[in-house]
């Protein structure tokens, strides 16, 4: 695993261009919903490893393994809690067969889902989900990790002290938050990614709106952080169907204006969340070219 300064000397060597998004294109795929995508993905592993490989084609230099929901609190429900470790590393092994190429890594989030993760009483709990599947994602050759679409300080703090006491590298921490930069905890997100920063390789955002906000929500984090700041907006707004699934409407060539945009107000990590599709991160290395 690379250590946060050897991952940050690559970014300052021009890596730039994360994946896009996911478990929308595996539900496009055939994934159904609502179902234990990690599970899924194992069962059928040609349908994202055809993904990744098309988003490596499009210019993507670090993939997100399909590791986001892979806790063995939430592995839970489908039986699997008890092979957390084993799950990670062969999910970190089949995105680094789709695109060798690439960095891979290794995807921790959110457990707001399974209890109560703003409450300082389960640090002991977040703890312990987080460091076995660290252990399992570094077992499996993640090249760093990514703990994203978080909504509380605490979750970042349980994350670190277990990244910490696994001996994990590069970590990256991105927040989900509103159009004013608040968290989901209503607390101003700038002063929480600077005391990240200390140790974090990158800090920033994902799963918001790709719109006229997002690059002042990367310039109002610029100002106070010195490390590299993530960018990983939505494409666009979603509009709930009638099978009630979310569907983003933004094409690929607004999106990447919009990235362009929060680049030169400070972004060096950009890629796509919810909605986008390997076209839209074509479309924004591109823009680079």
């Amino acid at each position: 695993m690379l250590t946060k300064e050897q991952f940050q000397e690559k970014i300052a060597a021009g890596l730039r261009f994360l994946d896009g998004a996911t478990g929308s294109n595996l539900q496009k795929a055939g994934m159904p919903k609502g179902c234990c995508t990690e599970k899924w993905v194992l069962e059928n592993p040609e349908i994202l490893t055809a993904l990744q490989r098309a988003y490596a084609a499009a210019g993507s230099q670090i993939l997100y393994a399909p590791t986001f929901q892979a806790q063995p609190i939430a592995l839970e429900r489908v039986g699997l809690a008890e092979k957390a470790e084993e799950v990670n590393t062969k999910l970190v092994a089949l995105s680094r067969s789709a695109a060798p190429e690439c960095l891979i890594a290794g995807d921790l989030t959110t457990l707001a889902a399974f209890c109560e993760s703003w409450n300082p009483d389960n640090i002991d709990l977040l703890i312990e989900n987080y460091r076995r599947q660290i252990r399992g994602l570094m077992d499996g050759g993640a090249d760093l990790l990514i703990a994203e679409t978080l909504m509380y300080p605490l979750e970042a703090e349980a994350i670190m002290a277990a990244a910490e006491m696994e001996g994990a590298g590069a970590v990256m921490y991105s927040f989900v938050m509103t159009a004013d930069g608040s968290l989901y905890s209503g607390q101003d997100a700038v002063p929480v990614l600077k005391d990240l920063s200390e140790n974090a390789a990158a800090v920033g955002f994902n799963c918001v709106a790709a719109d006229m906000m997002t690059p002042y929500l990367v310039r109002k984090i610029a100002k106070e952080i010195r490390i590299p700041i993530l960018c990983k907006p939505n494409a666009g707004n979603p509009v709930i169907n009638s099978a009630g699934v979310p569907e983003y409407d933004m094409n690929p060539e607004d999106f990447a204006k919009i990235l362009l945009d929060c680049h030169r107000s400070g972004a060096k990590l950009l890629g796509g969340c919810c909605g986008t599709t390997p076209e839209h991160i074509a479309a924004l290395t591109g823009i680079f070219e």
